[in-house]
C-alpha cells in the first residue's frame, strides 16, 4: 500500500501543542516541526536542563519559535497532577496533545513512584492521567486532537490483567509490548468515549516504524554500562529511518486535514519499518472494544482518576 502523498504541514499559528518527551528523538523532531510551522509548543519533560537545550537547538533554526518548558515526570502521578494544575491555571485551550514520551525494554523490573511496572506506568498510565486532567482544556479548543505514540511491538503485546505489574513473569520486551498495546487501546477507547459523551476530540494512534532514536538503547542500558554488543542501528541500518522521518506519522495525525479520528498511522514501507505515513496495521487485540473498555476501567481504578 502506498503512503499518503506528503503535504506541507499546515500553518499552526495560534495553536497550543503539548509534546511529552520532547528533548530528543521523535519528540524533539515533532516539537521542532510544529514550532517551525507557528505552533506554541509546550515541551513537557522530566529533565528541565535537557528541555532548555532542546529549546536552544530549535531556536537555532527557528529564531521566533514559541516554546515553553514544563516539568513532567510520567512515572510519578504527583508530577503529572502538578503539571496539569499549572496548565489548568494558565486557563488556555490545548489544541493538540501528543503523548510521545516512553521507556523501552528495561532489562530488570523497575517500578514507578506509585508502584506500577515502569513501562506500563510511564507509557500508558502516566499519559492516561495527563489526558484525563487536561480534558477540560482540550474540549475548549476548536478541533482538539490527541495523538498517542504506540509501536510495531504492540502486535506481540497482551494485557495480562492478572499480572499487570509483571511481578510473576517480567521480560523486558513482553512488558514493553503490553505497554504499547495499552497505549493503542487507550487511543481507540478515547475516541469511543469522545463520540459517546460529545467531547469533540480526534484521538489517533501513531508509530514511527524502526526509527533511529535513543529509545532502543536508553531503556536496555538502564542501570548498567553502555553495551559493546549488538547495535541494532548498525546491523539493520538499511531497514531503519532517521528520527525526523519517524515523526511523520505523528505529525500527520496531529496536523493533517485528511487525518481521520480513531485511526492508527505508521510508515508505508516493508513491515512498516520506514516510509511515508499511511493507515497502519494493528493486532486483533488492539481493535477489541471489550478489551479497551476493560483496560480503561482498570486504569481508572489503578490511578484513581476518571475522565469527566
Amino acid at each position: 500500500m502506498q503512503g499518503f502523498q506528503v503535504q506541507p504541514i499546515p500553518d499552526q499559528s495560534g495553536k497550543r501543542v503539548i509534546v511529552t518527551g520532547a528533548t530528543s528523538g521523535l519528540g524533539f523532531e515533532t516539537a521542532k516541526a510544529l514550532a517551525h510551522h507557528g505552533a506554541h509548543v509546550l515541551i513537557a519533560v522530566r529533565d528541565i536542563a535537557k528541555g532548555e537545550r532542546a529549546v536552544e537547538q530549535i531556536r537555532a533554526t527557528a529564531h521566533h519559535a514559541q516554546l515553553e518548558i514544563i516539568h513532567l515526570d510520567l512515572s510519578d502521578l504527583a508530577s503529572v497532577k502538578a503539571c496539569s494544575q499549572i496548565l489548568l491555571g494558565q486557563d488556555r485551550p490545548i489544541d493538540v496533545l501528543i503523548n510521545n514520551a516512553g521507556v523501552m525494554a528495561v532489562p530488570t523490573r523497575h517500578t514507578t513512584k506509585d508502584g506500577f511496572e515502569l513501562q506500563f506506568g510511564t507509557n500508558h498510565l502516566g499519559h492516561f492521567v495527563l489526558t484525563a486532567n487536561l480534558l477540560p482544556l482540550l474540549r475548549r479548543a476548536k478541533a482538539p486532537r490527541v495523538v498517542s505514540v504506540s509501536s510495531i511491538v504492540h502486535k506481540s503485546g497482551k494485557i495480562d490483567f492478572d499480572d499487570l505489574p509483571c511481578e510473576r513473569n517480567y521480560r523486558p520486551m513482553r512488558a514493553y509490548g503490553q505497554s504499547k498495546l495499552a497505549v493503542l487501546l487507550f487511543a481507540r477507547e478515547l475516541q469511543r468515549k469522545s463520540d459517546q459523551f460529545g467531547w469533540g476530540l480526534m484521538s489517533m494512534g501513531a508509530h514511527p516504524g524502526f526509527a533511529r532514536t535513543g529509545l532502543q538503547t536508553t531503556g536496555p542500558q538502564m542501570g548498567k554500562a553502555k553495551s559493546k554488543g549488538f547495535d541494532p542501528y548498525t546491523a539493520l541500518y538499511f531497514l531503519s529511518q532517521d528520527a525526523a522521518s519517524g515523526a511523520l506519522p505523528t505529525l500527520y495525525a496531529a496536523t493533517s486535514p485528511d487525518a481521520r479520528k480513531g485511526e492508527y498511522y505508521g510508515p508505508h514501507g516493508f513491515f512498516e519499518l520506514k516510509g511515508l505515513p499511511k493507515i497502519a496495521k494493528q493486532s486483533k487485540l488492539a481493535s477489541d472494544p471489550a478489551l479497551s473498555a476493560k483496560l480503561w476501567e482498570v486504569s481508572e481504578q489503578l490511578t484513581g482518576v476518571k475522565f469527566s
